[in-house]
């Protein structure tokens, strides 16, 4: 089972959720999607909490009132930390986590160490838990299915931008062609008052006119 959340801490509201127990932390591991966030309590044993990130939001620039709800959700859903003030929760986008077969039940590591941000928590914030809890949802998922689902989509994305892109660069190229070819036009048809006028040929003097230049 997964546990879903709301957070209204932005406009529109974001959705939080986490494995009901350690085995499906497993299946979140395997299964989050690359550009969901991932956190925990840093060093001590807590529920696995994903942020399902929002378009155009990137894992870096959260919001500070949205990564305050993860991480007071995910300081409420830790044994040991929940007890404990001035903790650190670390956070990294889900494709940034590592499993490995000598690993325990829920255990995980990062491919890039410098993938990974803290933010610290003074101390429990019963209004942010109480107002994330009320919105708590349970449920089913077929992770396979959604994964097939989310990959069906992004990539049907990727071909309506790829078919844009090409539009767009089709219309700039015949854009360019008109401008190269009014250009050549107008060179050709501006020119005729750069040419001097050709001379005349001088009409030929008389036998007297050429006496009178020797006299």
């Amino acid at each position: 089972m997964v546990l879903f959340f709301t957070s209204t801490a932005i406009s529109p509201p974001a959705f939080i959720y986490m494995g009901k127990d350690k085995f499906e932390n497993e299946d979140l591991i395997k299964y989050a999607w690359p550009q969901d966030v991932w956190f925990h309590v840093d060093k001590l044993s807590s529920a696995h909490v994903y942020l399902r990130m929002p378009n155009g939001m990137t894992w870096d620039a959260i919001p500070e009132a949205l990564l305050t709800d993860c991480a007071q959700l995910v300081k409420a859903n830790s044994i040991e930390g929940n007890k404990k003030d001035n903790i650190s929760i670390i956070y990294t986008p889900g494709d940034n986590l590592k499993k490995t077969g000598d690993m325990a039940v829920g255990q995980v590591s990062f491919h890039n160490d410098r993938q990974v941000k803290r933010v610290h928590v003074p101390k429990r914030e019963n209004v942010i838990v109480n107002r994330l809890n009320k919105t708590k949802v349970e449920r089913e998922v077929d992770h396979e299915q959604e994964r097939v689902e989310r990959i069906k989509k992004e990539n049907a994305q990727k071909r309506a931008a790829a078919l844009l892109k090409k539009k767009a660069d089709s219309e700039l190229a015949k854009q360019r062609e008109a401008e190269k070819a009014a250009r050549s036009y107008d060179a050709l048809f501006s020119g005729g008052d750069d040419f001097e006028e050709e001379e005349q040929p001088k009409a030929k003097k008389s036998v007297w006119e050429l006496e009178d230049d020797f006299m």
